[in-house]
């Protein structure tokens, strides 16, 4: 036998095979879910003593779930309605069918007697407690783990126990609600400091709605990716960084790693940021699926929840009000007793006036409701038409901004902005738009007083590409300018030419939400005071026209042309188009060259 290798006996204990199963009383464990599921009362005098993670297997945990939440409700508890819960989240598998509730509820005992076996469950499961924490010890000390780090694990450890007589054994955890004044009225709740971008605060529960195709999604990955890597967004200051768990079951992973890529992100600096995709929790409805949401915020530490989208994640009607009370009472009470803020995406119902899809029910135990509306090139609204505590602005204006790289959306290239005069401004730079046409024409020196026929056949000779009421309607915006002038200039803005008049991104199917990708192009946006013509410029690089006297508005510093009204009322002292630095300044088509 010496060509068969020895394992040694510390390698063999590893691998779990040599010990005995965990501490556990089958028999107390089945005469306590027996009791419970026919008394309220046996329930509640247990639930002082035990939890569901006191019991050892996992049908059992099921059941005391299954009761906890009827008697949440005031429901007596009955075999027959467990079975029927259930049953309702597709879980009869794995309580034998059915059968071992058939089987525990037969064999039952007085209700006060429960409590006694209660007590004993919950010393079978401090001997486990105790037995996996040897044994991660164990673990440790074989891997050769220093001092502090043995420490550490026996802190963690005591501070758990320490933690778990004070809340889950007698009245403590009840009376522990109670407010202490002193205290309450010390505290400045007045002083809160709003999340990045300002669309909540810590601890408060939201609800984004929005039509399918207005990218709400795409927004929201940008908003908790920046938030979880200590970024600022939509013009707010960086803040530190949240920890966050994203729970979706909306959007494919090759979708989101594009997304999450063109936002700039990477393996490498997804901050405090946790994605779960598709996770496979019970209905968020239920007492199952609460109870596997707190979790997984546990093991993640999470400050911050987002559900994407909500109607993915329970198991009752839209429209029945129960199933909205079931999940506030089964997820999102917990989360806001443990000052965890959620965000939960939404659609919009049939009719758009009355907000998102269901009952109206599921918006009465958030603090805001926030509208995302697409109006088309990128620029987007948010409004919030629901606020229990009205901190915060009310509206926003935005533009989704993105770049493309050949098929693919560009590194870094995504993002939503404030909309400002600048980036509103900056429609100029969209193809299709009819300011983008204005521009061109301006640019290619064609006469204001132009009329259609004329103007579609110079943009077919200049090659602008655009649909023929856009065509028209850039012709209106020219003629209405007196005296016939140029705008003033406008910045560029990094918006992707994706609008339905030009096709959109290549490999797209119709309506598919994208990075930058939206329907629809903006309302025309009304053009700028005119700008008078420009002044001779004494020593040279400008145009031998003679100065309008009869103009008092504020000139520019580098052009000397008259500034907008509107742009010298910011403070500005100069045109985008002029550069202080160097004196130069963009030609109108009548200057001389």
């Amino acid at each position: 036998m010496d060509n068969v290798r020895h394992i040694p006996h510390q390698t063999a204990d590893d691998d779990g095979l040599n010990r005995t199963a965990p501490s556990h009383d089958a028999e107390a464990e089945a005469l306590v879910i027996g009791a419970v599921m026919h008394s309220a009362q046996a329930y509640n005098e247990c639930a002082l003593l035990i939890g569901r993670d006191d019991f050892y297997r996992p049908a059992h945990q099921l059941i005391w779930d299954t009761v906890a939440g009827l008697v949440a409700t005031n429901t007596p508890p009955h075999p027959v309605l467990i079975r029927g819960e259930i049953e309702k989240q597709g879980q009869l598998h794995r309580v034998d069918g059915g059968n071992l509730i058939i089987r525990l509820g037969a064999d039952t005992l007085p209700g006060p007697m429960a409590a006694h076996f209660a007590e004993k469950i919950a010393e079978t499961a401090r001997q486990r407690r105790y037995d996996a924490h040897s044994n991660a010890l164990k673990a440790a000390i074989t891997r050769k783990a220093d001092g502090d780090e043995l420490a550490s694990l026996v802190a963690e450890f005591q501070q758990g126990e320490q933690l778990r007589e004070n809340t889950g054994r007698g009245p403590a955890h009840l009376v522990a609600s109670l407010l202490n004044w002193d205290q309450f009225f010390t505290t400045d709740f007045g002083a809160i400091q709003l999340l990045p971008g300002k669309l909540m605060g810590p601890g408060q529960q939201i609800t984004l709605v929005g039509d399918g195709k207005a990218g709400k999604s795409l927004f929201t990955q940008e908003w908790m990716w920046r938030m979880a890597t200590g970024q600022g967004f939509l013009g707010d200051a960086p803040q530190a960084p949240v920890r966050i768990l994203y729970l979706d079951a909306e959007n494919g992973q090759e979708q989101v790693q594009e997304r999450f890529l063109s936002f700039g992100a990477g393996p490498r600096n997804m901050g405090e940021l946790k994605y779960a995709s598709f996770p496979p929790i019970r209905p968020l409805d239920t007492p199952g699926g609460g109870a596997d949401l707190m979790a997984l915020v546990k093991a993640t530490q999470a400050e911050l929840v987002v559900i994407d989208t909500v109607s993915r994640f329970i198991s009752g009607p839209e429209n029945d009000a129960d199933t909205w009370l079931g999940l506030y009472r089964h997820t999102l009470l917990p989360l806001k007793r443990d000052r965890i803020a959620s965000v939960r995406l939404d659609h919009f119902g049939k009719d758009k006036d009355r907000g998102g899809r269901g009952s109206s029910a599921k918006t009465q135990d958030v603090d805001h409701v926030w509208e995302l509306a697409a109006q088309g090139g990128g620029a987007l609204t948010l409004k919030r038409t629901h606020t229990r505590t009205g901190i915060g602005p009310d509206s926003f204006s935005l533009l989704r901004q993105a770049r493309r790289d050949g098929d693919n959306w560009a590194l870094g290239g995504t993002r939503h902005v404030l909309m400002t005069y600048e980036t509103e401004s900056g429609m100029a730079a969209i193809p299709g738009t009819a300011e983008h046409i204005v521009a061109q024409l301006d640019k290619a020196g064609v006469p204001t007083d132009w009329g259609s026929p004329r103007v579609i056949k110079k943009c077919a000779e200049l090659g602008i590409k655009a649909a023929k009421s856009k065509i028209e309607e850039a012709v209106r915006i020219r003629k209405n300018r007196t005296p016939p002038d140029l705008p003033p200039h406008l910045p560029y803005s990094p918006v992707t030419n994706n609008s339905p008049e030009t096709g959109g991104p290549p490999n797209k199917t119709p309506g598919q939400t994208s990075p930058g990708e939206v329907q629809g192009t903006l309302p025309p946006v009304p053009a700028a005071p005119p700008s008078p013509r420009p002044p001779s410029i004494e020593g040279g690089g400008g145009a031998d026209i003679p100065r309008d006297t009869r103009d008092q508005r504020a000139a520019c510093d580098v052009c000397q042309r008259p500034l907008n009204q509107d742009w010298a009322n910011r403070g500005y002292t100069t045109h985008l188009g002029c550069d202080p630095a160097t004196g130069s300044y963009p030609t109108a088509p009548n200057d001389a060259a």
